[in-house]
């Protein structure tokens, strides 16, 4: 959906990059809070490097796990603001540039900073 009239505009992010992150992030948390349940002898050289992170640097994952979280989050309300310098000031559409971004991080947050609002020209 893309809407462009004043001060409403959106574009959901490209199903390829929900898919990725959404995998991502859902492989992510199920390392870091359920270990003991992931297949890693039948996810190849992912699986191994994730068993070995799992093993010897349990801690970096679990803080990691919380810092991508932070970094989304930041990313979210980042595009509130990017949304207000943009003109974009229908809070639905606000809203959901903040869900999208709160969920697919900058794979979101790129079509807004893309985003060129229409230039209104004055008359002298």
């Amino acid at each position: 959906m893309v809407t462009s009239s004043s001060g409403a505009y959106f574009r959901r992010s490209s199903f390829v990059w929900i898919l990725i992150v959404t995998l991502s992030m859902g492989y992510f948390t199920w390392t870091v809070f359920w270990p003991q349940d992931v297949p890693y002898e039948r996810l190849g050289p992912v699986g191994e490097f994730s068993k070995y992170m799992v093993e010897h640097h349990y801690t970096l994952l679990y803080r990691g796990w919380w810092v991508a979280w932070a970094i989304h989050i930041a990313e979210a309300l980042y595009s509130l603001k990017v949304c207000r310098d943009k003109g974009i000031n229908n809070k639905a559409i606000c809203g959901l540039w903040f869900l999208q971004t709160f969920l697919f991080g900058i794979a979101s947050l790129s079509l807004l900073l893309q985003y060129k609002p229409p230039t209104s020209r004055k008359h002298h």
